[in-house]
This record gives structure tokens, C-alpha cells and sequence, in this order.
């Protein structure tokens, strides 16, 4: 039997601003731990936030770019779930009203046959802080200067078919973002992140099979090794006869292999809903059309 993988990706760029989110800290990579924090990103009783209206510029100006529409109205949602990186138990995003949607990306192929991935949505959030193990001394420290940092998700359409296609598609993606200055695209810094939703399917068959997210995807070529070897695993685990299992994985470069971080039992119910701290964000043609004049010529 043939199989024919089906991959989605989600891309998680930070945003060149000068300041956070939603507070006035600063967002330069490197400082000492926790030097670009205040009581709003820490997460103190009492603080409110207030949105950075850059960060919707360049919100805007990356949805233009990816040719999506643009969100009147949207907003912004709590999402729940307690780590140690991130002070409020919850991360301020957006859920059911993002900023864009509806967008797509064309891609070259080896045989130069354009193709159409589509892009599902954009949406701002804040970044959670970092964590930094200690084997040596049994302990965790966490540094909250990321905490805030302001995010874009990219989410793609399950549309690539092939480790490739990824590939083609990031490379773009990437190169657009930091064409057009919004993101500055450093993936050893994290400004650009990337996650893969892996299945396979019998070819031809319309329905989609049992996915695997896949992190800890660093650079375009960990991402294609990434795939390909999730879709051989995949297909060996269908061959024997075994059903594949809805999980978290994580790409170990050394190994050249996923191995599993997280079952589907154990995956979050986020349970969103509507941050009672900030009102829907509302976006005029006038600011549109001002940003689309701003706007450097793109390829096509």
C-alpha cells in the first residue's frame, strides 16, 4: 500500500519591536536573567496590560505580505496552563477572532511546478519566558526576559506533501518576514520557531490519519530530517500492523530521530476565553491602506 503524508506547520516569529506586548520592557536578546522585566510581564497582582500598537502594524503588514485577509475586529484570549516560564498561568493570545486569515504562500518545486500552500491564520500573542536546567546542581531557574516578547503564529493549511515542500515553504516565509522587517528570522536566538503536524494516509483516501506534532525544529534542515524520518516511523508502525498514536515529539539532532515527549492523554484543554482586561481590537482600512503604502514591492 502506498502512503501519502499529509504536513502542516506552525510558525511562531517574534516581532521586531523595541518594547513588549503588552508593557513597556525591552526586547534585546542577551541581557542579563531577568533584567527586561516589570510587574506586567512578571505577572504581579493589579497590572493591566496595553497593547503595542507595532506589534498590530506588523501583524498587518506580515498578513499583506502572506496575502491573507485582514480581521476587522479581533481578539485577544487567555489561554490556561501552568509552567513555571509563564508567571500568569496563562499566555495572552488569540483564538477565536484572530488578525488575518485566509491567506496562501506559492512555493517552487524541484520540477519548478509552482503550488499553493494555504496559510489558515495569523494571530498575535506573547511569548512565555525560559527555563535553564542545572543537572549538576538539581535545579531549574527560570529567566522571564522573553515573557512578553510580542509573537506572530503562521499557520499553514495541511497542503505539503513532501519534507521538500517544508522546506520551500519556511524558506520563503522566512525570507518575506525579514524582507519586509518585521521579524529579524535569527534561529539560533528563537526568533523563529517552527512545529510540524505530521500523518499519513493511503493515497487517495480523502480522510486525514492520526497526527504528531513535532518541536524542537531549529533550523530548515532539521525540519526536512524531522519529516522524513516521522514519515518513515509512521509508515513502519502502519505496516506492522499498529496503529500510530496521537503525540507530542521531539527531534533529537544527535540521534537523527523523534522521540516521544507527550500522549495524547496528557495534551492541554487550554480552556480560552476572552480577556476581560482587553477590548476587541479594531482595525480601519484607513490604517491598512496607510501600512500597504509603507509596503516594499514583493516578488509576487
Amino acid at each position: 500500500m502506498q502512503f501519502e503524508p499529509v504536513i502542516g506547520l506552525e510558525v511562531h516569529a517574534q516581532l521586531k519591536t523595541k518594547t513588549k506586548i503588552f508593557c513597556g520592557c525591552s526586547t534585546k536578546f542577551g541581557k542579563s536573567p531577568n533584567a527586561n522585566t516589570c510587574p506586567v510581564c512578571t505577572g504581579m497582582p493589579g497590572v493591566l496590560p496595553v497593547l503595542n500598537k507595532q506589534v498590530v502594524s506588523f501583524a498587518i503588514k506580515a498578513a499583506l505580505a502572506t496575502n491573507c485577509t485582514i480581521n476587522r475586529e479581533s481578539r485577544f484570549d487567555r489561554k490556561n496552563y501552568f509552567y513555571p516560564d509563564l508567571p500568569k498561568g496563562y499566555q495572552i493570545s488569540q483564538y477565536a477572532l484572530p488578525i488575518a486569515e485566509h491567506g496562501y504562500l506559492e512555493i517552487e518545486t524541484k520540477n519548478l511546478r509552482p503550488i499553493k500552500i494555504g496559510i489558515t491564520r495569523i494571530h498575535m500573542e506573547e511569548d512565555a519566558g525560559k527555563l535553564i536546567h542545572d543537572p549538576a546542581r538539581s535545579r531549574s531557574m527560570v529567566d522571564l526576559n522573553r515573557t512578553g516578547v510580542p509573537l506572530i503564529e503562521i499557520v499553514s493549511e495541511p497542503d505539503i506533501r513532501t519534507a521538500g515542500q517544508a522546506g520551500a515553504y519556511l524558506r520563503k516565509l522566512h525570507s518575506i518576514l525579514k524582507y519586509i522587517d518585521v521579524c529579524d528570522g535569527n534561529m539560533e536566538e528563537g526568533s523563529f520557531r517552527c512545529d510540524a503536524n505530521i500523518s499519513i494516509r493511503p493515497r487517495g483516501q480523502k480522510e486525514f490519519g492520526i497526527r504528531a506534532e513535532l518541536k524542537n525544529l531549529n533550523s530548515f534542515k532539521h525540519v526536512e530530517k524531522a519529516i522524513l524520518y516521522e514519515i518513515e516511523r509512521q509508515t513502519y508502525v502502519i505496516e506492522e500492523g499498529r496503529k500510530v498514536i496521537q503525540e507530542t515529539r521531539l527531534w533529537d539532532p544527535s540521534k537523527n530521530k523523534t522521540l516521544a515527549m507527550r500522549g495524547k492523554e496528557e495534551a492541554h484543554d487550554y480552556r480560552y476565553f476572552p480577556d476581560p482586561d482587553l477590548v476587541p481590537l479594531i482595525v480601519d482600512d484607513q490604517w491598512i491602506k496607510r501600512i500597504e503604502n509603507q509596503m516594499p514591492e514583493l516578488a509576487d
